[in-house]
């Protein structure tokens, strides 16, 4: 299989790669918040210009989820957005991989509704493996190297929070 790297579905990787790094240096979680949002609608793009509809799905699912949770941490609006995942996999999904990028999303539903600081970005990290496979799967280059820096910046993002919490505690 050869993938064109300029390719229209890859250059919307590319930003979805940008803006998906930017999301995961922020250690403010409103901030954080905003730019997965971004990178969830580059994502919608690109997975529809890839033939993914289960990955449009959860990207559509994680969009939604993002937005919300800027704006609640009900546990019933997570509840929700993880129900709709889960109807959507039952409705979309026609092999086990194709599970990938729902329970990717629903990892992170649940990541960013109940939830924060460092113990909510290990939890996102954890999704990040669940679309690094996806994506692997899927040929997209943009969306497998956005994941994998992502698990490299959320990891150091999550060292440099650690870090201060320590420091700030009395000894």
């Amino acid at each position: 299989m050869s993938l064109d790297w300029f390719a229209p579905a890859q250059c919307v990787g590319y930003i979805a790669f940008v803006l998906g790094v930017a999301s995961f240096t922020q250690k403010d979680d409103r901030r954080f918040k905003m730019f997965m949002a971004a990178e969830c609608l580059a994502y919608i793009v690109h997975f529809a210009l890839l033939g993914n509809p289960t990955a449009v799905a959860s990207s559509t699912m994680s969009l939604l989820r993002s937005v919300l949770a800027l704006y609640t941490r009900s546990r019933w609006v997570a509840a929700g957005v993880v129900a709709m995942n889960v109807v959507l996999g039952l409705s979309l999904a026609t092999r086990m991989t194709d599970w990938l990028p729902l329970a990717a999303s629903c990892v992170g539903t649940l990541a960013l509704f109940l939830l924060r600081g460092v113990p909510m970005r290990l939890m996102m990290l954890g999704g990040t493996f669940l679309w690094i496979a996806n994506n692997v799967i899927a040929g997209s280059i943009g969306g497998t190297a956005l994941e994998i820096v992502i698990a490299l910046v959320n990891g150091t993002t999550i060292w440099r929070m650690a870090r201060v919490g320590r420091v700030a505690q009395p000894a």
